[in-house]
Formats: C-alpha cells, structure tokens, sequence
C-alpha cells in the first residue's frame, strides 16, 4: 500500500507505475479526494476550535448574568455542532473512499524492471542444468497419464469426492510428495529458516495486508457465515503474524518457512493446462517469507532467489530464471523473478526447442515496504528513534504439484517407471524407483487394468 504522504508528494512516480503497468490512471482522482478529505479536516478543526470558544463565553456571560446573550451563544453552539457533524460524517466518507482507493494502487517499480506488454516480454535471465540431460524415453508419457497407469495419482475419485480440480495421491505417489515436503524443509532449515505450522483459515484483515484482497477475492474461497478464508498461500498468515507490532531492530532479518495446503478457484485456461496437476483447487507448497531492513531488501531479495533455486540443483531438475516485465509483474511486487522447471512430456509453443514446457514452481518477489504499510508491519532503529516500515519479501520454496510434474517426465524411464532423484531416497525410505501400485475395485477390471 502507498501512503497518502508518498502519492502526494510522488504523483508522476505512482502515475508511471499505473502505465507501465497498463492499468487506469487515477492519480488525479485519489489527489482530489485527498485535497478534499483535508479540506474538511481543517474546516473541523476550525468548527471544534470555534464551539470550545462559544462554550467558553457561554460559561462567562452567565457568570456575567447576560442571559441573553449567553443564549445566543448556545445557539450558536448548536449551529457549530450540527456543522461539524456533517463535516466529521462527509469527511469519514471520503477517508473511507480515499482508504479504498489507495488499497488499490499498485506498488511502485524497481528501476531494474524490465519494459514489456506481456508475457511474452518477460526476460529470461539463464538457464541452469541443461548442460548434462539426463537421457529420456522416445515417448515420454505425460504426468497425468503415467500417474493413472501407475496408480498413484486418482483423478476421478479426487472429483467424485470434492468436485474438478481436486484429486488424490496413492501409494508411492504421496510419499513421493511428503517426501518433498520433508527434504524441502530440511534445505531450508540449513538456510537459516525457523520453521512455522500457521493456520489455514485466514481473516479478511490478514488478507487485505498482504494484498489478497480486495483484488483476489474471486480467487479465495471463503468460509461461509464466518469472516475467514481458506489458506491461498502462507505468505499471508505468516506476513501477519507480526501485523500491528513493532520489531526491534536486533530482531532483524527474520526468515520464516511454512508448509501449507492451499486452496485457489482459478481453474486455468483450457487444454494442457487443465489437465492433471498442473493447476489445481488444492496444493501444497513451501513458503519462505522475510523481514529485512529497508536498505537490505535488495541484497536478501538475491539470496532469497538463490536460497529457492537450490532445491531444484538439489534435485537435479532443469529449469530456467525468469524475470517479469512491467506488464507481467504482479501488483504488490516492486521487482518479481520467476523460476520454471522444465517437464518434457507436454510439447507447448513457450517451451524450449529440446520439447517440453515449462512450469512457474516460485515466485521470487520484493514488496518492499507495500505490504508493511497494509499490515502495519514496523520495526525500530534505536530504542530513542522512531518506528519504521520495514520490507517483505517472499518465495515459494517450492510448489509441489509442479515440481512432482518434472519428477514424473524427466525422470521416466523407458518401462514407465520414474526414477526417484537422490535428495529424495533417504525421504522415501531408501527407495530408488517408483513402480506403481494396483488399482482396486471392479472399475479397475472392467477398464483392463486388472485381472
């Protein structure tokens, strides 16, 4: 969130921010609301102190036995109060219009982000592990259906029980992502992480500090009859848990990591997208979330990229580094770098010319101090000093269902078993090799897949 003092003094910084990021600009109408709101506060303070002076000489012309004029004087204390009723009660409006509006600006850009329309504009900074594929089948069988035949992910049984979008992981197949889970967890634990289990219904007032809402709210699932929503991801719970507090500056950085399940609606666009687990309702995921001091946001936002990335070196899975441009960039990010494993079993047009896709499996992002405004997240330099905004960042360390989409295609192997990636075997107690188990049921004979 922008402060009402930085749009004021800023207009043409936040005004670019609007157009570069292809958005309405509205600088001047949050301007006049703002001119207008103080307006009306000072025109109360002149009302306020104007009735303390009435209310004083009425005391005095009483005394005075001017009775007279002492009832002058209350009418007119009666005129300045209904005055500055209305005054206090349209100025509360536009503060609340004003308090709405600047929830929707957008953070101001890092001068580093790059310029671009779109998607297609985002920049690609490098590759990493593609000098030394390891050697794949001829055909590689995408994840949704290598995951069926060797029954460890249930798709139709994931949908009879929770509707589309949702399914279940058998056999080797969850313990192939608890496995994830655990070595993630282990990584970033050496990273210097202190490690968090937060809730998973979340209220609106911790949604609104870290930007989900109101923007996302289609997005959310909300809980009925209560003011509380579904965990989207545990950036939110975790940013807030310092909400409203002031940190001291010895208590700086802070880097928390937290496995969550976390719900979504957005169902995709149709086609390949849609199909498996690429985007789903329901997921987990690896956060990493920091509190730094403003003047070290940049240097921990670089760490904090490299400290993602070694997941993927760990598991030795292809991937790329990509940077959004101004046009791609989330909202409440001031500088946001992607990174997209590389799963070869679906050819797509943005994939690379060896075949295959690419995956988003985290978003690195600075929000510098947008966030810490929303939630009031502050720290002080100096006991004697006042309190400051600090800055946040975050990143997934990382999504799963994406990350078990490379591991099932780049790790299969010819007879459709997957090999399990070395930083894994000791999770999965020892085992190499993903082979599947039997499916149950008369379904499973009717459709050939059991005798």
């Amino acid at each position: 969130m922008l402060s009402r003092q930085f749009v004021r003094e800023n207009p043409e910084q936040v005004r670019e921010a609007l157009v570069r990021r292809g958005m309405d600009d509205v600088v001047d109408d949050v301007l006049e609301t703002d001119e207008q709101w103080r307006q009306l506060k000072a025109r109360g303070d002149d009302l306020r102190a104007e009735r303390n002076e009435v209310s004083e000489r009425i005391a005095e012309l009483k005394r005075e036995g001017e009775d007279e004029q002492a009832q002058d004087a209350i009418e007119r204390s009666r005129t300045l109060k209904e005055e500055l009723d209305d005054v206090e009660e349209r100025a509360d409006e536009l503060e609340a219009e004003l308090e709405a509006a600047l929830l929707e600006l957008p953070m101001v850009l890092h001068d580093s982000v790059p310029e671009g329309e779109g998607e297609a504009e985002n920049v690609e900074l490098r590759r990493e592990l593609f000098d030394n594929v390891r050697e794949l089948p001829d055909d590689i069988v995408p994840h949704y259906d290598l995951g069926e035949e060797l029954d460890i992910i249930d798709f139709e049984r994931g949908a009879k029980v929770s509707g589309g979008g949702f399914y279940f992981l058998k056999g080797e197949g969850a313990r192939l992502e608890h496995a994830l889970i655990q070595f993630m967890m282990d990584l970033h634990r050496e990273q210097g992480y202190s490690e968090l289990f937060p809730p998973i219904p979340i209220n609106s007032a911790s949604m609104t500090g870290t930007g989900q809402l109101p923007k996302f709210a289609d997005d959310a699932y909300a809980i009925e009859n209560e003011d509380l929503w579904l965990c989207p991801t545990a950036e939110v719970p975790v940013t807030n848990m310092y909400a409203d507090e002031i940190l001291l500056d010895g208590d700086l950085p802070i880097k928390h990591q937290a496995y969550t399940p976390n719900f979504r609606r957005e169902a995709g666009e149709h086609g390949t997208e849609t199909r498996g687990i690429v985007r789903v309702h329901q997921f987990n995921k690896v956060e990493l979330v920091n509190f730094v001091r403003p003047e070290e946001s940049y240097e921990r936002f670089e760490r904090l990229l490299d400290e993602a990335e070694e997941v993927l070196r760990r598991l030795e899975l292809p991937y790329r580094v990509l940077e959004m441009c101004d046009g791609d960039i989330g909202e409440k990010q001031s500088k946001q770098v992607d990174l997209e494993v590389w799963a070869p079993g679906d050819d797509m047009e943005e994939g690379p010319a060896m075949g295959g896709r690419w995956l988003e499996v985290s978003s690195v992002s600075n929000f510098e101090d947008y966030q810490a405004r929303r939630a009031g997240l502050r720290y002080r330099p100096e006991r004697h000093e006042s309190a400051e905004y600090l800055h946040t960042l975050n990143g997934s360390g990382l999504a799963l269902p994406r990350v078990m989409v490379a591991i099932m295609e780049y790790y299969q192997e010819p007879d459709g078993t997957v090999t399990v990636p070395e930083a894994l075997r000791e999770y999965m107690g020892g085992i190499e090799r993903i082979e599947g188990g039997e499916p149950v049921g008369e379904s499973a004979v009717g459709a050939g897949r059991r005798d």
